[in-house]
């Protein structure tokens, strides 16, 4: 079928053949001509935002939740250049998403003309791929090869910036039948040889790990690792975008690897003779000191990126595939090998990873003069809540503790920005997540530094009837930065108090939050003590109606640990402030 249309048209109809039932965005000069359109379409619903990064990280939150591209619009210009942060997070976080920008009209192209930004040049170095269109014919082939891109092979961002003369300008509509698009080819099977051999060294390793990422649930393989590991015995560790693709209840779950890990699961990695990484990438924040970690290791790596194997640690069984799929072969290998006897032996290896995880817990002391500690109520929300919600926090300490406190069951029941660590990412993440599944309850965990950097999203909640539930973690500073300051410069804590101005005693609420929820037109909740922890939380999750907000005023002097310290080895993690744990020679 064929009919003349604008290029706005166009670019709506195309939008609705792939699918799209919201976008996220804020309305301006060069896009304007699609926004005409959009408000004719019956399918697809337009989320108006406050900011423009809250439209790419509702964006994000959205792909979390539905596993398909989120979608967000943005002018030229400074509308454009604010959807950088949210395409550099969900480059480093492998988020499928599609951003839709106007660009002045081709003739203006280059001139310095009013809301002008090269935003395929700024974004090049973030994003899959990016498009500028300049003739309408083009519009529906290059949203079908977006969303192609973004959603297959390893997931990411897609930019397409659409001149305005492009949208305004009249073409026939054609979708288009097949995508030829040369070079790009994303290899989802794995070689059979790789894998045959990855099952070999786990059936003769003597100290194996599973070592989990983001991957694996990008590729929808949770039921296929647990398949694996109880098939192997093989000790589990997931990092902080994996959590939840196994259970954490799971007996061979040992944690979160990393910086803030347990101790059991950066034991493991420690002392591990063969490592078998699943859409992982050795990550700094996993590997600490890099020459140092995991140093009597082999490693298997499976990623459906080439680029990521043996980026950071040489792989000596490099596998290229979609984790669904090396997983799946990898259980059948494993199966052959176990009917033909060759069965790993990993008791006395459990026995060292039974004693760090009994000896070295994760644990918290008590706020010591009273008031309410984090983990304290970020435990409980998790217990009150359940494993059955999505719980997205922002960045800092508050998701430190989200990820060590709340146990997750399920894949995709966190979510949060890992690789760019984006504060502000929390509360437009939530909305996007709740917009995408409105029957499931969305709590964000937030702390106060990132909650002021995007809660006026609130209103678009509000006024929108997106019910999502946040747990301001409100320890009146930048509270990781504080911990380094304390850790690492002596306690000078230059400018990380968000409450106290210089030379002030008493310390004051700028702003209320309880309030400020009240005048975005949300429920504001506040809770100072201990004993009322439960029922402000029970409260939030009775009001179904509107979104909530609870301001819960912690101890400033809360540290997250276990640590390992920036640049040095995990064989140098501090279980405590002065306490390391104890290695024996065994271990």
């Amino acid at each position: 079928m064929t009919e003349q249309m604008t290029g706005a048209q166009s670019l709506i109809r195309s939008l609705e053949h792939v699918g799209v039932d919201v976008v996220f965005g804020i309305p301006g000069g060069a896009i304007l001509p699609a926004y005409d359109p959009l408000f004719d379409s019956t399918r697809v619903r337009h989320i108006l935002m406050r900011h423009e990064q809250g439209a790419g990280h509702a964006a994000e939150g959205y792909a979390y939740a539905t596993g398909r591209p989120g979608v967000c619009v943005a002018t030229s210009g400074p509308g454009a250049t604010n959807l950088v942060t949210p395409l550099a997070d969900a480059h480093m976080d492998s988020v499928p998403m599609v951003a839709i920008t106007g660009q002045v009209a081709s003739p203006a192209i280059g001139t310095d003309a009013f809301q002008e930004a090269d935003i395929c040049g700024i974004t090049m170095p973030i994003t899959k791929h990016n498009y500028l269109v300049r003739d309408t014919a083009d519009i529906p082939r290059t949203i079908a090869e977006a969303f192609q891109i973004a959603s297959t092979g390893r997931p990411g961002p897609v930019l397409v910036d659409i001149a305005k003369d492009a949208l305004q300008g009249q073409s026939t509509f054609v979708w288009p039948d097949r995508l030829d698009m040369p070079g790009y080819r994303p290899v989802t099977k794995p070689h059979g040889k790789q894998v045959r051999e990855a099952a070999r060294m786990v059936a003769e390793a003597r100290r194996p790990v599973l070592y989990v990422g983001g991957g694996v649930f990008k590729a929808g393989a949770s039921q296929e690792l647990r398949v694996l590991a109880e098939l192997t015995g093989v000790p589990v560790v997931t990092t902080l975008m994996a959590r939840g693709a196994f259970p954490d209840s799971h007996p061979q779950h040992l944690g979160m690897p990393g910086m803030h890990g347990t101790v059991a699961a950066v034991g493991a990695l420690q002392k591990a003779d063969l490592i078998v990484a699943l859409g992982a990438r050795f990550d700094d924040r996993v590997t600490g000191k890099l020459d140092s970690f995991a140093p009597d290791a082999t490693i298997v790596h499976a990623d459906i990126d080439p680029a990521e194997i043996s980026k950071n640690r040489h792989a000596d069984v490099p596998i290229v595939g979609d984790c669904r799929e090396v997983i799946a072969d990898l259980v059948v290998s494993v199966r052959n090998d176990q009917t033909n006897g060759r069965t790993g032996d990993y008791a006395a290896w459990w026995s060292q990873l039974d004693r760090l995880r009994t000896t070295y817990p994760l644990g918290f002391e008590e706020n010591p003069d009273g008031g309410l500690s984090p983990q304290r109520v970020i435990k409980r929300l998790g217990e009150l809540a359940g494993p059955e919600v999505s719980y997205v926090a922002g960045v800092g300490q508050h998701q430190m503790w989200a990820s060590q406190f709340i146990d997750y069951e399920h894949p995709g029941t966190f979510i949060n920005s890992g690789g760019l660590g984006t504060m502000g990412f929390s509360v437009p993440a939530a909305l996007g997540a709740q917009a995408a599944d409105p029957d499931r309850t969305v709590w964000a965990i937030d702390g106060d530094g990132c909650f002021q950097m995007t809660n006026q999203e609130l209103a678009t909640c509000a006024i929108e009837g997106i019910p999502i539930k946040v747990a301001v973690i409100n320890n009146g500073n930048l509270g990781m930065v504080r911990q380094w300051q304390t850790l690492f410069y002596d306690g000078r804590y230059s400018n990380t108090d968000l409450q106290t101005a210089p030379k002030e005693e008493a310390r004051v609420r700028i702003p209320d939050f309880a309030r400020l929820a009240e005048a975005y037109g949300c429920v504001g909740l506040r809770c100072d003590r201990a004993e009322d922890v439960d029922a402000t939380i029970e409260k939030a999750m009775a009001i179904n109606d509107a979104p909530v907000v609870i301001d819960f005023s912690v101890n400033h002097d809360a540290m997250v640990w276990p640590m390992v310290g920036p640049g040095v080895s995990n064989d140098n993690i501090q279980y405590a402030r002065d306490m390391a744990p104890e290695w024996d020679d065994e271990d």
